[in-house]
């Protein structure tokens, strides 16, 4: 009987409506789920860590004791209490310094040590030949994400700037009080006191992506273990021959091998723990032998490399194994799309709408970017993400484990073998009437 020709597949209402449906499926989820998590960060914004440092020691003046570097915190948290955008927190400097040194804190105002004195001389300038300007420091945070560093720096300087304009009229009252003439730039000088000088809080090195690098890594681990669970399912299944493989126009086909979904399952995860080390190791040298990047740790850096690989590569070779080919869309979807967005890498946690906040507590990315930039940031610290990391990654595997072999364990056991049954032709031997 002669075979239809092979165009009549473009009228089967079934492949138009099947690849539409997915397809439209896949493109909503990866716009909803990418720009929905950045589409508004200011608006989402809630309780973005920033510190409060009182390092004033106070000075006299006029038979009082004062201190300026007081006022100036509660002025800030006085002003700041009806917006929860930002958290405001009273911290000792080595208090910020060791949050700073952990990824906790986005950025900081720190009042110097000799704040009071400063500004008491600008008012009173016969106790000082010459008046030296008073300063707050403004702390950047890249090392946490340069967007959310970004944000804090923007909301500690305006506050700083507004805690300068408040003395300024304290200082001019005073001056007036005194009755005491002031030259115009005299005037010009108290309104606005204090200088606001910016600096990094946790310097990072030049190759570090400007406290991007461990999210890139991180993502490159990610991409690695689930494309390598496709090449690995596709590998394993023409060995087996349930698949063929094509060379150019060659094609390479071999014999059909009766093997069960377990085992067919455990002969992927072997092969994806073995070539964990293989692309573990080619990662880690591509960016830090060939690319330069700054790393410390490089020993930990490569365990941590090849674990992840292989917790990500066996978590998508579950999927695989108990969905089949839509486990593939599972992968790009748990892995990729609701993975980046909700990371906190380059938009921070506390920006996110409130369902990416959830979707972080378990997410992947979150961890694995957290456990890196501890590694390479912060002296691979274990209460700076890099213990949660590693937990996480053993939970992750444990249930991929449970969930992959309990299934496929289940489909063997209900006879649901991926070769035909006796009784049945093969899939190349339907007739091309029934195949139509």
């Amino acid at each position: 009987m002669p075979s239809l020709p092979s165009s009549s597949v473009l009228r089967s209402p079934r492949l138009w409506i099947g690849s539409g449906l997915i397809l439209a499926v896949v493109s909503a989820l990866f716009a909803l789920l990418y720009v929905g998590g950045n589409v508004n960060p200011k608006g989402n914004l809630r309780d973005l860590p920033v510190a409060l440092v009182n390092s004033d020691k106070g000075a006299e003046a006029n038979g009082k004791r004062l201190n300026f570097g007081e006022q100036v915190v509660s002025g800030i948290k006085k002003s700041t209490a009806g917006n929860d955008s930002f958290d405001w927190q009273v911290l000792s400097r080595q208090e910020a310094d060791k949050k700073f040194g952990q990824g906790k804190l986005y950025g900081a105002i720190v009042v110097p040590e000799n704040f009071t004195a400063a500004v008491a001389g600008l008012s009173s300038p016969q106790q000082q030949a010459q008046p030296v300007r008073p300063a707050l420091s403004v702390l950047t945070n890249q090392s946490a994400g340069s967007f959310g560093s970004s944000m804090a720096s923007q909301a500690t300087q305006k506050a700083a700037h507004a805690a300068s304009a408040q003395l300024g009229k304290q200082l001019l009252d005073r001056a007036a009080a005194q009755k005491a003439p002031l030259a115009p730039a005299a005037k010009l000088m108290l309104a606005d006191p204090v200088s606001v000088q910016v600096a990094d809080g946790h310097p990072l090195g030049t190759h570090s992506a400007m406290g991007l690098s461990a999210f890139y890594y991180a993502l490159v681990l990610v991409v690695c273990g689930m494309l390598g669970a496709n090449a690995i399912t596709n590998q394993v299944d023409t060995a087996l021959g349930y698949l063929h493989s094509d060379f150019g126009p060659f094609r390479l086909r071999n014999p059909l091998q009766h093997t069960s979904r377990v085992r067919t399952l455990a002969i992927g995860s072997i092969l994806m723990l073995a070539f964990s080390v293989v692309m573990g190791s080619i990662v880690e040298g591509a960016t830090v032998g060939i690319l330069g990047m700054d790393a410390s740790h490089l020993g930990l850096l490569w365990v941590y490399s090849v674990a992840t690989i292989a917790v990500v590569g066996i978590s998508a070779l579950t999927l695989l194994a108990a969905f089949g080919v839509p486990g593939m869309l599972l992968s790009a979807i748990v892995f990729v799309a609701m993975a980046v967005p909700s990371s906190g890498a380059t938009v921070p946690l506390e920006a996110l709408p409130g369902f990416f906040r959830g979707l972080s507590e378990f997410e992947p990315l979150r961890q694995i970017t957290g456990g890196m930039r501890s590694i390479l940031y912060y002296d691979a610290q274990a209460d700076a993400g890099l213990t949660r990391a590693w937990v996480s990654m053993g939970v992750a595997l444990a249930v991929a484990l449970l969930f992959g072999f309990g299934v496929t364990r289940f489909y063997d056991r209900k006879g649901l073998h991926r070769v035909p049954r006796p009784t049945e032709p093969a899939d190349d031997a339907v007739p091309a009437t029934a195949a139509a």
